[in-house]
């Protein structure tokens, strides 16, 4: 089983959200070091100090990073490495969801979703795997979301860069598992953060419905379900009892789900 304590936490987006929520209970569970990437260098000042507040005796640090520019992000890991030691657990949490119409989203957007949570993932992941197959152990937690487990109207350019972040998972689990790596994904569902938000301003109408029919959880108890899973080497983290059964329901449900989706969405722009 992994252990948090005395270990090196880093996560990706971890000025707030998911991201800092996790940080903040990495520490809690005894991390020795945590540290932190994002891209705006005062929030990430600003979630640095609050994390350092919440456990004196800890060594927390951040580094300013595009996830999606692999040169810049292998970098700032580069940096942390050099100040804290080698990555134990890495979280990728950046991302940020963009729905809309499908006709009305440009391509920029279908291509910086993938970009930051496909391949945001991808990069942080390239930057820390080869240390831990040096050191034959690691664990890598991957941040998808319940969208990646059903469609949901709205999210066509969001949805497929969590299918991937899923996908990258599935297929990285086994070929670094003899390497005492272990990979997970957790799949979130919406969460009450800065991001929904800001997603919020673009749901269409029928999705705002669908949306309506779940309340949002807490990013501090997706957080914990994120750190209970690290502790219990679980592969699949799900922080609701609904995006839990989905999961172990597969293909069995999603018609059921398509059918009450489909009566949401009747006459979506009026």
């Amino acid at each position: 089983m992994t252990q948090l304590a005395g270990a090196h936490v880093l996560v990706t987006g971890g000025s707030s959200g998911i991201g800092l929520a996790t940080a903040a209970r990495g520490l809690d569970r005894g991390a020795a070091a945590v540290s932190i990437v994002a891209r705006d260098p005062d929030r990430l000042a600003a979630a640095r100090a609050q994390l350092a507040a919440r456990a004196p005796a800890a060594r927390v640090s951040s580094a300013p990073a595009d996830v999606a520019d692999a040169s810049a992000l292998a970098a700032a890991v580069d940096e942390l490495v050099g100040e804290l030691g080698p990555v134990d657990v890495l979280v990728t949490s950046a991302g940020e969801a963009r729905p809309g119409h499908f006709t009305d989203l440009p391509d920029d957007v279908f291509r910086s979703q993938m970009e930051v949570g496909y391949f945001g993932t991808l990069h942080a992941t390239r930057a820390v795997v080869p240390s831990m197959i040096a050191r034959q152990r690691g664990h890598l937690v991957f941040v998808s979301s319940t969208v990646a487990l059903v469609g949901v109207y709205g999210y066509s350019a969001y949805a497929p860069a969590k299918c991937a972040v899923r996908g990258l998972a599935e297929t990285l689990r086994p070929e670094l598992k003899p390497h005492g790596i272990v990979v997970a994904c957790a799949y979130p569902p919406d969460t009450d953060t800065p991001g929904l938000a800001r997603e919020n301003e673009h749901k269409p109408e029928a999705t705002k419905r669908i949306s309506a029919t779940i309340k949002p959880r807490s990013a501090d108890a997706v957080a914990e379900a994120i750190v209970r899973g690290i502790e219990r080497d679980r592969i699949v983290i799900t922080a609701d009892p609904q995006t839990a059964a989905l999961f172990r329901a597969g293909g069995l449900v999603t018609p059921v789900l398509n059918a009450a989706f489909d009566r949401k969405a009747r006459d979506p722009r009026k």
